[in-house]
């Protein structure tokens, strides 16, 4: 009983237990990557909704074309850029030039104003197409788009509408006045233009080894050259004429496709006209500006011939005075003269 009344003491165990230990930051960084990957995702989004179409096609062409070419329009000088390095010569006999004493970029005001200028000849070559009647027919076959070289205007075969004759660099007439309409729009503005020739994957001949496509697209860019100077586009104003041959596809999936036989016009803008080295030249006046003419060899003036005055010479013979000889009464005129010279004769 004594013990019952005896209480126990209760002891009663805390076990004090340690906080957790520190994890650290990795799911700061996983999160931190989570976030930038959906604002990197939202502005492309942005980017997407806010762009045209032709600059849309310039941006796929630039990925799908990150080489030395540049897309269907032509060629660059460089494939790398390197600041402070010399740049290899384009030609014989060019000296290199350092490209750290080149212009770094363009100003945003010549950008800005070069591609507003471009814009606006494209929204001019697109209503000229729908307003003309003969380019109307051809609307198909002439695609433009913006690239980064600038404006790109392509003529395209197809099917039974060659732009050229069969293996030939002679122009169809409706390709004659394609030609023509379009450099009467594209001489208003001062860029060069930029000329590119291509042909399918079809041989040239299998007989002839010394002409190929690569002289077939050369000779149909040059044709088209001399067409658009007959509609009076200066030579000055063509920065490059190409040939290309079958190396640069508008259709890749058929090569012989004939809209790869096509000639591409190219309007170059700022950087462009500087990467090729066409930043120092000044293009020739439009054709609705009259070319100064040939100035006239120059004709020397002939001297006036004054009439020189004539005034009697003075007489180099005595003067010759009649007298009457000395006793003598009378006698001729003559015989007095010849008296009055030589004197009386003797014995007179």
């Amino acid at each position: 009983m004594a013990l019952e009344d005896k209480k126990q003491p209760i002891v009663v165990k805390k076990i004090k237990k340690g906080g957790h230990g520190h994890h650290g930051g990795a799911w700061k960084v996983a999160y931190a990557d989570f976030v930038t990957a959906m604002m990197a995702f939202f502005l492309l989004m942005w980017l997407l909704g806010s762009t045209t179409q032709e600059e849309k096609a310039a941006i796929s062409d630039f990925f799908q074309n990150p080489s030395a070419i540049q897309g269907p329009g032509g060629a660059s000088t460089s494939m790398i850029k390197l600041g402070g390095a010399l740049e290899v010569p384009r030609g014989e006999g060019e000296p290199m030039r350092d490209a750290a004493a080149t212009p770094a970029a363009e100003t945003i005001a010549e950008i800005i104003e070069d591609k507003a200028r471009l814009d606006e000849l494209m929204q001019k070559l697109k209503e000229q197409i729908e307003a003309s009647p003969m380019l109307k027919d051809f609307k198909e076959q002439l695609l433009l788009d913006i690239t980064s070289e600038g404006l790109r205007i392509q003529i395209v075969d197809r099917e039974n509408r060659p732009m050229f004759d069969l293996g030939s660099t002679r122009l169809k007439p409706y390709t004659r006045d394609i030609l023509r309409e379009l450099a009467r729009t594209i001489n208003e503005v001062p860029n060069h233009v930029s000329l590119t020739g291509h042909t399918d994957a079809t041989p040239y001949s299998r007989e002839r080894t010394d002409y190929s496509n690569w002289e077939l697209s050369a000779d149909r860019a040059n044709a088209a050259r001399r067409e658009m100077t007959t509609a009076g586009m200066p030579n000055k104003k063509f920065g490059r004429v190409v040939g290309l041959a079958d190396s640069v596809m508008f259709d890749k999936a058929n090569p012989f496709n004939p809209v790869n036989r096509r000639i591409s016009i190219v309007v170059l803008n700022k950087a462009t006209e500087r990467a090729i080295g066409l930043d120092d030249v000044t293009p020739a006046a439009p054709v609705s500006e009259p070319l100064p003419s040939e100035p006239a060899p120059a004709v020397p003036p002939v001297p006036s011939v004054v009439a020189p005055v004539i005034t009697p010479a003075p007489s180099l013979s005595p003067a010759i005075t009649p007298r009457q000889a000395p006793g003598r009464s009378g006698g001729t005129d003559v015989e007095s003269a010849i008296e009055g010279v030589l004197g009386p004769p003797p014995g007179r």
